[in-house]
């Protein structure tokens, strides 16, 4: 089985501290490395975590704001570096497109990789390439700013006693998946005798943004769920004033959402301390995470 899941590069908002640096976070699914809003250091949190960078195979920018994306042109500067061979795709705000260009060309480099641009210019289906279904949706920030939705694709699962009994191992387990059906000692055996679909998981991602329908929406039944709460309620004024949410409004969303998982990030430099924030968010969604620097959580 591959290796399944996110890595905290960063979860500092617009002033890194000396604990937390710019807000990047690294998903490691099916094989591939989606890197979400890569703030200035990212190149250098890669080492920390004892990652390589050509890992990365999807880059998301929410928005072009600094803490989310001063760290994307030396990100592809490293994987050039690195010459990577697979394509790098890029998800971002149609809207920014030349600060994506200003940050992919800000130095002189020789460009060996291939980029791939995906500029969204209108919400709900980006991508669906076999390996993941790609939504996007607009979020409550001021400026142009995309919450993202990941799903995998469902996938066919068996019940090995199942298979056991019915004399059906090696080979013929991959000719029964792909033929749908089997003759075995003269009977003939269908898929779903012996196999479940098992939905694909999906991963929610939303930062800088007002509670908002739009957040909901990216959340509803996600699995995991990555989001901002650069506040704690008492500075609830603050939150509102600067287009951001607490702890608690995102455990409000992550209970109406009915998701699996919430992580909380996107902290405020004000705070020191990020305990508080589990613990007020908790009092509405028990299985609330706080990220860190490095940390890593499993998406299973």
């Amino acid at each position: 089985m591959s290796v399944k899941d996110l890595i905290i590069l960063g979860c500092s908002s617009q002033q890194p501290t000396r604990f937390r640096n710019h807000g990047a976070y690294l998903l490691r699914w099916n094989d591939e490395g989606l890197l979400f809003d890569p703030g200035e250091g990212t190149q250098r949190q890669f080492i920390f975590a004892d990652i390589a960078p050509p890992v990365v195979t999807r880059i998301f920018i929410s928005h072009f704001h600094g803490d989310h994306c001063l760290g994307f042109g030396s990100m592809l500067m490293r994987l050039n570096l690195d010459k990577v061979t697979h394509p790098i795709h890029c998800y971002y705000p149609a809207s920014g497109k030349k600060f994506f260009d200003r940050l992919r060309y800000s130095c002189m480099y020789h460009e060996h990789i291939y980029v791939v641009e995906h500029p969204v210019r209108q919400e709900g289906l980006v991508e669906d390439d076999g390996k993941f279904r790609i939504e996007a949706a607009f979020l409550d920030h001021g400026v142009e700013n995309i919450g993202w939705r990941v799903t995998e694709p469902d996938a066919i699962r068996f019940h090995k006693e199942e298979l056991k009994k019915r004399g059906i191992e090696g080979p013929l387990v991959k000719q029964l998946e792909q033929k749908k059906s089997l003759e075995i000692g003269g009977r003939l055996i269908s898929l779903e005798e012996v196999s479940y679909i098992r939905k694909g998981d999906t991963f929610a991602y939303v930062v800088d943004t007002r509670p908002c329908k739009s957040a909901l929406t990216l959340a509803k039944g996600a699995r995991m769920f990555l989001c901002e709460s650069t506040y704690l309620q008492e500075e609830c004024r603050l939150a509102e004033e600067y287009q951001h949410m607490t702890a608690l409004q995102a455990a409000e969303i992550a209970r109406e959402a009915g998701v699996h998982t919430l992580i909380l990030t996107h902290f405020s430099a004000r705070y020191r301390e990020l305990e508080a924030f589990a613990r007020e968010a908790r009092t509405v969604f028990p299985n609330t995470f706080v990220a860190e620097d490095l940390k890593r959580f499993s998406f299973l």
